[in-house]
């Protein structure tokens, strides 16, 4: 019988307990850990022919990272507090959600009389940053859908901005260009030349927008992760490995902005 691939597991650390998942695989060369976001830690062993004892190894590997994992695992924790305050499938007047990387707060105020369809301003002030939501009471749309459309057409215009940018440069023309709400993607390039990217990175700094742009633009030239793919990248944003990290540390709190819970 053969055993199944992953398997949960838990073992005794000098700071307690740590459940993981043993996860075996054909293609892993050598013991490997991972704190995914939503599973947890994640040990992958190999497996097949020439591959060692390895299961028997996992134990004194983890005790080995412990302070790593336990990091990691606190900053998830503190990730998920922040995400749940974040949760806005229902705007409400004050509550804070980010914009370009900035924290602006929410005000929902009722249309001037005679407004048919209601709409979103950007304003600011010495007491900071906000989003204004001006509901007219003949739009039918829910707050959220109103919110999320005016952030779809910013995502739009910043986008363009930043095809406009790097295209030329790197020597590429896109073909066509859709925004889309991904679970697991930030953007993604087409070899018809048709690139598609989430319109929440309109919530993230500008630079991890830009990054993104860059990325997708330069698979137009080079598919695959190899060398001469990373180095194009590098040409047009040096700096791309922070913002990537920044986004893959802070991509769950974008995700939780307008989010609606299933029912």
């Amino acid at each position: 019988m053969t055993a199944p691939r992953e398997v949960p597991a838990r073992v005794e650390l000098p700071g307690g307990p740590l459940a993981y998942t043993l996860r075996r695989s054909p293609h892993a060369r050598r013991l490997r850990v991972t704190v995914d976001p939503r599973r947890g830690v994640v040990v992958t062993v190999p497996v097949g022919r020439g591959a060692g004892p390895a299961t028997g190894a996992v134990e004194p590997f983890l005790r080995e990272r412990e302070p790593w994992l336990r990091r990691h695992l606190a900053r998830q924790a503190a990730q998920r507090a922040a995400v749940a305050a974040l949760r806005l499938g229902e705007p409400r007047d004050g509550a804070v959600l980010p914009f370009r990387g900035e924290p602006h707060r929410l005000r929902v105020a009722a249309a001037p009389p005679g407004r048919r369809r209601s709409a979103v301003t950007r304003e600011g002030d010495a007491a900071g940053d906000e989003l204004v939501l001006w509901l007219a009471p003949g739009d039918r749309r829910p707050p959220e859908r109103i919110l999320e459309a005016w952030l779809r057409g910013r995502a739009r215009a910043a986008v363009e901005r930043e095809i406009d940018r790097h295209a030329a440069a790197l020597g590429v023309r896109p073909a066509r260009l859709t925004l889309r709400d991904p679970r697991s993607r930030w953007g993604s390039a087409s070899r018809s030349g048709r690139l598609s990217f989430s319109w929440r990175l309109v919530l993230a700094p500008p630079e991890v927008l830009e990054t993104v742009v860059v990325h997708e633009l330069s698979h137009l030239r080079v598919f695959g992760h190899g060398t001469a793919f990373w180095e194009l990248v590098a040409s047009r944003r040096p700096d791309h490995r922070a913002w990537r990290r920044w986004l893959r540390e802070h991509g769950p709190e974008l995700h939780a902005v307008l989010a609606v819970e299933p029912a």
